[in-house]
């Protein structure tokens, strides 16, 4: 490994128990290739699953059986992806400072505070 350009990825599998897997690396190795095929096979099977939804939900035939069996695997994908987010997420660069000019466009983290008020309420969801 090389120093300065090491970071911690969080891998698409799950270790003993549910525990979470991490890499140290630089990005390049052979693990972190394993990593991105697997990645991009989640992503390319949720993909799937959304247009197998919708024509399940356009079919007036089908099961509540079917629907439950649908419903787990998008979970599980979703689950998939929402893992590949918080990885990708995580090892994105932080910005160089807040203000008008920073990525965000938010002034201070006082803003970023007020803006969690818009968002929509679990009640917006038809929960809670």
């Amino acid at each position: 490994m090389t120093g300065g350009t090491e970071s911690v990825r969080l891998l698409p599998w799950s270790g003993e128990g549910g525990k979470p897997c991490y890499l140290v690396g630089d990005g390049t190795g052979y693990l972190s290739r394993v990593a991105d095929a697997i990645e991009s096979v989640q992503l390319g099977m949720s993909a799937a699953l959304l247009d197998h939804a919708a024509d399940m939900l356009d079919d007036h035939k089908v099961t509540a059986a079917q629907l439950r069996f649908l419903a787990a695997r998008m979970a599980e994908a979703l689950r998939d992806v929402h893992r590949i987010a918080e990885s990708r997420g995580a090892r994105l660069p932080l910005p160089a400072h807040d203000g008008p000019g920073s990525p965000d466009g938010l002034e201070s983290e006082d803003e970023d505070e007020d803006l969690r008020d818009h968002r929509c309420p679990p009640s917006g969801f038809g929960l809670g």
